[in-house]
């Protein structure tokens, strides 16, 4: 079990730190809990765009000494934006932390957003969307995303619309983070061979100075959903298929059961119930595999996978039977306790990479309040009973709750 020190700084930002003496890399990042949820459908894509303009010019840095701050010492700085979260973070040599701790400071509450810049990356997004676009697997997701929450903001695009993007102005940033950032609900968190001791050292040096502050936005919740389905005609040449469902939240004490499940039926072992059918009993695909994503007030679940167009209702005939198998059968004492050990495997394993900790510690934090011990996990899962799965297989599982999303070839026209 790793443990963690927290702090709280006195304008409200956390700090949490694992020290590991046995590496000479640190990596550490600032999590805000702000996402493309957070978005209207007027400024859709603004989180995204801004996690690309905070690397574009800060009040005493440019574009460019940005970028070559760490990357000259053979680190890394990067970040991501998704629905709920956005973070920025670096992974160096810990001789050079303090550097990190300033230069994620400075890009996170003082870049200045340059008409120019703005103008630059602008391009660079639609790129990045048309990429996207044209790629299956990508595309797939976000259909079903909108499939599933509709008009809700969990279901735009996290990287806005054409028309979004080539609206935002400087002063649209500016406001977007004035409205959102609250620094009770931001992060320093730290994985490396630094003390906890130094670390805040450091972030009252770069961080202390901020000024406290609270936005008392709500996010929309998600409350309704209706099972649909839909056919989209692209331009690929296999049919691709998305089919599940509304999940669980990150608080719902059924999520640890949940997840459970969805490993046994498609996760990442090859041994998976999807993967044993589809594509080791019948050669319908390359790849297959079930996702469960929890969200602060519900979550989502999805089977995808790819196929040549023939086979596509065929292979969701397999994949509907093997969610009947999971609704009417209950597994056996020596399946079981093989699905458990597998999946207690899979998280102590994840738990072993220092970066994939570090963002694991920044996120229970802003949705729990905590970071559960490895040991907690384990007892829930060696809980978890064949009744309980059965169960959640029969409520979680309902073909009449499920909707379906497939992507399928252009119809070759007529000459």
């Amino acid at each position: 079990m790793r443990d963690y020190s927290l702090h709280t700084l006195s304008n409200g930002i956390r700090v949490v730190v694992n020290r590991v003496t046995s590496t000479k890399i640190v990596h550490c990042g600032i999590m805000l809990d702000i996402g493309s949820r957070d978005e209207t459908p007027a400024n859709q894509g603004i989180a995204h765009f801004w996690e690309h303009m905070a690397f574009k010019g800060t009040r005493k840095r440019k574009a460019f000494h940005i970028l070559n701050r760490l990357e000259s010492l053979g680190g890394e700085l990067n970040a991501f934006t998704d629905k709920e979260k956005i973070l920025f973070y670096a992974s160096l040599r810990d001789d050079y932390f303090e550097r990190a701790v300033e230069l994620l400071s400075d890009i996170t509450f003082h870049s200045i957003f340059p008409t120019p810049q703005i103008n630059r990356e602008r391009s660079v997004i639609l790129e990045e969307m048309a990429m996207y676009h044209d790629d299956p697997e990508g595309s797939l997701q976000d259909e079903f995303d909108k499939l599933i929450f509709g008009s809700h903001p969990l279901g735009m695009n996290i990287l806005g619309t054409e028309k979004t993007v080539r609206s935002f102005h400087r002063s649209d940033f500016q406001h977007f983070v004035r409205e959102h950032l609250d620094t009770t609900r931001l992060v320093f968190t730290v994985v490396g061979n630094v003390t906890l001791e130094k670390v805040v050292r450091l972030a009252e040096k770069y961080m202390g100075a901020v000024p406290r502050l609270t936005n008392k936005k709500k996010r929309k919740p998600f409350s309704v959903y209706r099972p649909n389905e839909i056919t989209l005609r692209r331009t690929v040449k296999q049919a691709r298929c998305a089919m599940g469902r509304t999940a669980f939240s990150v608080s719902d004490p059924r999520r640890g059961t949940f997840y459970l499940l969805t490993n046994i039926l498609g996760g990442g072992g090859l041994n998976s119930r999807l993967n044993l059918s589809l594509r080791e009993k019948y050669g319908f695909v390359y790849s297959i595999g079930a996702h469960f994503v929890p969200f602060t007030d519900t979550g989502l679940f999805v089977i995808s996978f790819g196929t040549e167009p023939s086979q596509l209702n065929r292979s969701i005939s397999l994949v509907r039977e093997e969610l009947r198998k999971l609704r009417d059968g209950k597994l056996g004492v020596r399946q079981l306790s093989s699905a458990k050990e597998q999946i207690m495997g899979q998280v102590a394993m994840a738990e072993e990479s220092n970066i994939s900790f570090m963002m694991m510690m920044g996120r229970s934090l802003l949705d729990l309040g905590r970071i559960p011990p490895l040991e907690e996990i384990f007892s829930r899962i060696r809980e978890t009973s064949a009744e309980d799965l059965r169960d959640m297989s029969t409520e979680m599982f309902d073909e009449s709750q499920l909707s379906y999303l497939r992507m399928e070839p252009n119809q070759p026209t007529a000459s």
